[in-house]
């Protein structure tokens, strides 16, 4: 597949026929994601392969603490988790948390069904590899991440060259103790990401809706103007 076209049209799809996806698929797509880039090329990624139905189902109701959360959160006007936001609305709101879940006799969506999902990867960074170096900052730390999530999104690109499909959710890292105690994970590891991938169950985007680039792009000042195209 054409790269350009590939980065246009790979979204998140999050939901997948019954076609199931070999371990050998599952291979190499891993096989094209290990050459993304990170810091001093650490590669500081391990991905757990999860399998077990029990284990699986651990993580579905795991995953859904949280996403209860988020949907109390983004009702209420709010940006979930933002770390810059009005707490105590977002206390609040989270408290209704609870409350939430799909009606009697309804399966649910992506969330609810998540241990049905063809291939549920756990990806995991250790963090004595990464280079943060806004660490210090009294702000929000973030630049780490940037020698994982490269990885993690070169399994979605790689996917869709094979032609699945599939998701990066980070809902894991609000119960993070629990899911390294179901994984067994040994201490210094943190999870960045799982992913699910299956065969789409809906025909994929020709064109994905972005802001445009004038949108996003400033010369020389942060209130400079776009950048034009000469």
């Amino acid at each position: 597949m054409d790269l350009m076209q590939a980065l246009r049209t790979t979204g998140a799809v999050r939901e997948f026929t019954d076609e199931p996806v070999t371990d050998a698929e599952v291979r190499q797509v891993l096989e094209a994601a290990r050459f993304a880039p990170s810091g001093g090329n650490r590669q500081a990624w391990r991905v757990v392969v999860v399998k077990d139905p029990e284990r699986r189902r651990q993580m579905r109701d795991l995953y859904l603490t949280g996403w209860y959360e988020y949907l109390a959160i983004g009702a209420a006007g709010l940006v979930p988790w933002a770390p810059i936001t009005d707490r105590t609305a977002e206390d609040s709101a989270a408290e209704r948390a609870a409350q939430m879940g799909p009606p009697a006799g309804d399966p649910g969506g992506f969330a609810e069904q998540l241990d049905r999902v063809p291939v549920l990867l756990v990806v995991l960074a250790d963090l004595r590899s990464l280079a943060a170096v806004d660490r210090d900052l009294k702000r929000y730390t973030l630049v780490g991440g940037a020698s994982i999530y490269p990885f993690v999104w070169s399994i979605l690109l790689a996917a869709r060259a094979q032609g699945l499909g599939g998701v990066i959710t980070t809902m894991h890292c609000r119960e993070e103790p629990a899911v390294l105690d179901a994984l067994g994970v040994a201490q210094g590891w943190a999870v960045a990401a799982t992913v699910a991938l299956g065969h789409p169950a809906r025909e994929w985007p020709t064109r994905l809706r972005r802001a445009e680039v004038d949108q996003f792009t400033a010369l020389d000042r942060f209130d400079g103007p776009p950048l034009g195209d000469s």
